[in-house]
């Protein structure tokens, strides 16, 4: 067991906070280069700040982060509140667009850090898949069909809550559609990756605050600053 899996691991015993899983699978594909990796990583940074900023959040928020790019999907940072890891990666754009692979790996780490909350005794509220890209997916077309399917079964049984975003003009919106069973996917307005993850740390802040099990309405209209359909 390494040194993290460990931490982590302690983390459940001494701070028993029902948590709020959210992962950040995103896309670092080349066309990313420029402009919009560099407000990505603004706006994540923004994400990590604003919760850290929030004394519930802060202990009861847990961020992981995969991103397809290269040739293959990573984890840069596995389920763990910001007490452990306080500072986000820097993402660096390169390569092809893995979605399939990564939506798989993110549902995995996912499955497995709810493991671990059973183990231990922990709640959690119902847990979030941020799915961002701006292009079509090439990775392995099963490994696209397994992952719309796995994630459409835990969507429709109120196991996940995913928000897929598009970003820029030649964003696969009918592929993201897939993954969203009940909900259309939105569009990011420009670069607003900051304005999104404003939204999003009030949204997790808000959640952390409630009961789990609780349903916790979406701020809609705060929608309106930073997406479109």
């Amino acid at each position: 067991m390494n040194n993290n899996l460990l931490l982590r691991m302690e983390d459940l015993v001494n701070n028993p906070t029902a948590r709020v899983p959210v992962c950040l699978c995103l896309d670092v594909s080349g066309s990313m280069f420029g402009e919009p990796i560099s407000e990505l990583n603004r706006g994540v940074q923004l994400f990590y700040n604003a919760i850290k900023d929030d004394e519930v959040a802060m202990y009861s928020a847990e961020i992981c982060i995969v991103t397809f790019g290269g040739n293959d999907a990573i984890c840069l940072e596995d389920f763990a509140s910001l007490e452990l890891q306080p500072d986000p990666p820097v993402l660096k754009a390169n390569g092809m667009t893995p979605m399939g692979e990564a939506v798989n790996m993110a549902l995995n780490l996912l499955e497995q850090r709810k493991n671990e909350y059973k183990d231990k005794g922990v709640d959690y509220y119902q847990p979030w898949l941020v799915l961002m890209t701006d292009g079509e997916p090439n990775g392995n077309s099963g490994e696209l069909s397994r992952a719309i399917q796995r994630t459409v079964d835990l969507v429709n049984s109120r196991k996940l809550t995913i928000f897929p975003i598009g970003i820029g003009q030649e964003a696969d919106m009918s592929t993201l559609a897939k993954f969203s069973p009940n909900r259309a996917p939105l569009k990011l307005q420009g670069l607003k990756f900051r304005e999104f993850f404003s939204w999003l740390s009030k949204s997790v802040s808000k959640t952390s605050q409630s009961t789990p099990g609780e349903c916790v309405k979406l701020d809609v209209e705060g929608i309106k600053g930073w997406g479109e359909l």
